[in-house]
């Protein structure tokens, strides 16, 4: 292998060094199964670079196999859904591209003496981890943009049953609705996973974790980020709440611990919520994908060998993610995005006491990026697919069980009286002889939809509803039902005839969407944590 040298009598990496080291690798079979063309994503946007770095320090292909495993090895790796539900992954476009979901966590694991340092509350030491930082990072299927959905954990969700493939231990599901955060001591990272796919409905690929100490060495070795903030800040209360983030008016690179300051101040910003939390690590986020954009050609050796380990040895992956070389082709997908099409969103949400539940634009949300729409709004226009009939057959309408619910009530109007008695003789004129209404309970739907709560009922929801004329985007799989349930929402409060309205792909205000290449994003400091 011909090798250049660096100027100072060492080897000047190639790109065909790096093709010779994965194929030394493949060659001995290091990669068992060989390697997935799934990409990863990373903590927060680090993993790119540090993955692809992590190749390019090679120097021989001896030596560099060597080091490759020793990457590898530094790899820790859990199983991607511990749930007994599956999503079925989304249909490719015309050009035979998918689009690839990756669920970033940031666990508060006190699972040794630097977490527990950088962690704080000493009493917690050894304790379950919680899940506190939920990102959903959407690559679209032909690679022109990125959306990043996070979750406040204190969201309200239904933790699926989880089974810890250590050692079997069956986590039932959670009894009425529980903090997200609770879903990674369920079991591992695929519970969290597994949460993710039950709320939303979107397939997920892959997830990467990190904890405190990881946050840290990844943020030292990357060299500083730039964050704003509009006033002195000093996050610290009288009762010493807060991260410790001190900082100046203006723009300043964090690294290492402050960065983890950064990352989880909530006393300070804005109204102190994790909402305003959730607002800063997006920042910090877009700040850190421009950084390493701007450093990709980074040539010092030792810098990169260092960032090689930070970023291995702060990674659990599931197995798709689980060598250097799997991330290292996933960053050349994620770098065929630019910033500018990159758009990071909070689910939208509303306070139910001191937590948080998903509202109507958080679905509308989801199904944005279930089917692969853009959040900066720039997509060329797509021409509507026919819907087609899922895989699953349904059975004869007569033998379908169909459970009609009146969920008519608004914030403004009481519930429209019959409605679900209504309908349900309009299925039996249809041949739906085994509706029946609910009449015990009057709910609040924006929107008609018919929920099912498996794959193998998903043939006859989808039968229900377009005898009805229920476009397809209103199926929803959840296991919030026990069978087949029609609930006419507030858009067919009369008449028999259901008119679908018109779908609006524009991403909800609610989601606060703040673009990538947006350099004058300045966190806004709550008054009672400035200084002078």
């Amino acid at each position: 292998m011909a090798c250049g040298r660096d100027g100072r009598g060492g080897r000047a990496v190639t790109r065909s060094s790096v093709r010779e080291v994965e194929a030394a690798a493949e060659g001995t079979g290091a990669e068992a199964g060989g390697s997935r063309r799934r990409p990863l994503r990373r903590r927060g946007v680090l993993r790119w670079s540090a993955a692809t770095l992590a190749v390019l320090i090679l120097g021989t292909a001896t030596a560099g196999y060597l080091y490759y495993r020793h990457l590898n090895s530094n790899i820790k790796k859990d199983e991607l859904n511990l749930g007994d539900n599956k999503v079925a992954e989304p249909t490719p476009n015309a050009a035979g591209q998918t689009p690839l979901n990756i669920l970033l966590i940031g666990s508060d694991a006190r699972d040794t003496e630097q977490n527990q340092e950088l962690g704080g509350a000493r009493e917690t030491f050894g304790s379950t981890p919680l899940a506190d930082v939920q990102m959903l990072v959407h690559l679209s299927a032909d690679r022109s943009n990125m959306s990043v959905v996070s979750m406040p954990r204190d969201t309200l969700v239904k933790i699926p049953k989880c089974t810890d493939p250590d050692d079997d231990k069956v986590y039932p599901a959670s009894d009425g609705r529980t903090m997200t955060n609770r879903s990674l001591g369920h079991g591992g990272p695929g519970c969290t996973v597994a949460t993710w796919q039950e709320l939303t409905g979107i397939h997920i690929d892959h997830f990467v974790m990190v904890d405190f100490a990881g946050v840290v060495s990844m943020a030292d070795a990357v060299g500083g980020v730039p964050v704003c903030v509009d006033a002195n800040i000093h996050s610290r209360d009288s009762q010493g709440h807060g991260s410790g983030l001190k900082l100046e008016k203006g723009t300043h690179p964090v690294k290492g611990e402050q960065a983890l300051q950064w990352l989880r101040t909530r006393y300070g910003f804005e109204d102190g919520s994790d909402l305003a939390r959730a607002k800063g690590q997006h920042m910090y986020m877009n700040s850190l994908v421009r950084t390493l954009r701007e450093n990709a050609t980074m040539s010092n050796p030792m810098k990169l060998r260092r960032l090689a380990e930070q970023a291995t040895q702060a990674l659990t992956v599931d197995p798709g993610l689980d060598t250097v070389k799997k991330l290292y082709d996933l960053s050349n997908e994620l770098r065929k995005v630019e910033p500018k099409r990159i758009t990071m969103t909070t689910m939208p949400n509303r306070y139910v006491g001191a937590r948080v539940e998903p509202t109507e634009d958080a679905e509308k949300l989801f199904r944005l990026v279930r089917e692969d729409i853009a959040l900066d709004g720039k997509d060329a226009k797509k021409t509507p697919e026919p819907e087609e009939s899922p895989a699953d057959p349904a059975a004869e309408d007569a033998k379908i069980g169909i459970l009609v619910q009146n969920g008519t009530r608004t914030d403004t109007l009481r519930a429209a009286s019959g409605r679900a008695s209504t309908v349900t003789g309009l299925l039996a004129d249809k041949g739906f002889t085994k509706a029946s209404a609910d009449t015990t309970s009057a709910l609040s739907e924006d929107r008609t939809v018919v929920r099912y709560p498996s794959a193998d009922l998903e043939g006859d929801a989808w039968r229900v509803a377009k005898s009805l004329g229920i476009p397809a985007s209103s199926l929803q799989r959840t296991t919030d039902v026990s069978g087949v349930t029609l609930v006419v929402g507030a858009d067919w409060r009369e008449g028999t005839t259901y008119k679908a309205p018109q779908e609006d792909d524009k991403t909800p205000e609610s989601a606060e969407a703040l673009n990538g290449a947006d350099e004058d994003a300045c966190m806004h400091v709550n008054p009672g944590f400035t200084w002078s």
